[in-house]
């Protein structure tokens, strides 16, 4: 892995976790289990199982540990949220109703 793996919900560092992640894993910082499908390598939104995996067995709490076999650590699992749609739909808003001040 070239970057420091971190935790997928918070973003902090994971990096002193014994690898392979066990499946009680914790984050340090926030206490997210850490062997969930959202920390895995083969996570994709845009499959319908939101897995690359085409053998595992779907799981359907992507943010619940679990025991799937082929789990991978993705270092860059943290995605950060982006509230660029929020602000643009509080600002439609806000015109629509004049509530600009």
């Amino acid at each position: 892995m070239t970057s420091s793996p971190v935790c997928w919900k918070c973003g902090a560092s994971i990096e002193a976790q014994p690898l392979p992640l066990s499946r009680l894993a914790e984050c340090d910082a926030c206490r997210a289990e850490l062997h969930v499908c959202r920390q895995c390598l083969f996570f994709d939104t845009g499959k319908a199982s939101q897995c690359r995996e085409p053998v595992a067995e779907e799981v359907r709490d992507k943010t619940r540990a679990n025991f799937c076999g082929y789990f991978q650590l993705r270092p860059d699992a943290y995605q950060s949220p982006d509230d660029r749609a929020a602000e643009v739909a509080r600002a439609e808003l806000e015109a629509l109703f004049g509530l600009r001040k």
